[in-house]
């Protein structure tokens, strides 16, 4: 596999995963009461997420030099 399909792949699973925190995110928030702790760790670990998915996504994307 090269590089182009490893980062491909490392994007999926980072998508992945932060869809899988915006479930788990609402799944606990529904629920009365809820543990706010935990809730803001997972939002934190979810904004660390985004900003891991844009810096892959931004390799993805070729240099454009117009």
């Amino acid at each position: 596999m090269d590089d182009l399909d490893e980062l491909r792949a490392k994007f999926e699973e980072l998508l992945r995963e932060h869809r899988d925190l915006d479930a788990e995110i609402a799944r606990l928030t529904s629920e009365q009461p809820f543990d706010q702790l935990q809730v803001q760790r997972l939002k934190k670990r979810k904004l660390a997420l985004k900003d891991e998915i844009t810096s892959v996504h931004q390799q993805l994307i070729p240099d454009i030099i117009a």
